[in-house]
């Protein structure tokens, strides 16, 4: 592959973790039953005052805030049947920065996903139908890779699980917006620390699961053309022998 050669193929490496994280978070934010479970599971619905019905609507309302242009985030809802706007001033401008955050996430799902359709439209347009054992290969390690960053962040977050919380808001945010009160604040009273630990599970999960496929597909195309070189050689000592 020449000096540099190399060097699309392990950007390739690493960008398919990074798209699997970059997709399942974007699903994460964007599943209303990701939402919703959460709402039931807690019994936000007690705690904060809001039938589940608007608790549906308020999730409904912040993942439209998220995927649109709109500023500032308004939800208004009843609580304890009085209408009235869900969030104060200090919530509305972490929701902002949130946002901006979550697009950064999109960015970069649709760059890798981008890229990754490039380079396999590139090594099938140079080699044809050869590129298929170096996809393979590809995928395998990719898959791998993937599993064991989830394995290295799976023993950090259960050894402490809130320090890493707390840590990656402080690498995420310029600003102490993110540290709010559940006593006044709803944005952390309807989405407790228990929700974000079942959402980071829920992310994990589809890492994994896709990490799994493309290992497990990688692998398997591999041995099996490993088997067919072996079969084909013992079909050519047999040959030779009885002739």
């Amino acid at each position: 592959m020449g000096r540099v050669g190399w060097v699309p193929w392990a950007l390739f490496i690493v960008a398919v973790p990074l798209f699997l994280i970059t997709a399942s978070v974007t699903w994460a934010f964007n599943s209303p039953g990701l939402y919703n479970d959460g709402f039931e599971k807690y019994s936000i619905s007690r705690i904060s005052g809001i039938t589940d019905s608007d608790l549906r609507q308020v999730g409904a309302d912040i993942r439209g805030y998220i995927n649109s242009g709109d500023e500032p985030l308004r939800v208004r809802t009843r609580v304890f049947g009085e209408e009235r706007d869900l969030f104060n001033d200090r919530e509305v401008a972490h929701m902002k920065d949130v946002k901006q955050l979550v697009r950064g996430v999109y960015v970069l799902a649709l760059a890798s996903a981008v890229y990754l359709a490039a380079m396999i439209v590139i090594g099938f347009a140079r080699q044809r139908g050869r590129f298929v054992e170096s996809l393979a290969k590809r995928l395998a390690w990719s898959g791998g890779l993937t599993l064991a960053l989830l394995v290295v962040f799976g023993i950090v977050a259960l050894s402490d699980f809130e320090g890493l919380f707390i840590k990656f808001h402080q690498l995420s945010f310029a600003n102490d917006f993110w540290q709010l009160d559940p006593r006044t604040d709803y944005l952390v009273r309807i989405f407790p620390d228990d929700f974000w630990v079942d959402a980071t599970t829920w992310v994990a999960v589809r890492v994994i699961a896709g990490a799994l496929a493309l290992t497990v597909a990688g692998s398997a195309y591999l041995a099996y053309q490993r088997y067919s070189g072996w079969q084909r050689a013992l079909k050519g000592l047999k040959s030779a022998r009885e002739i």
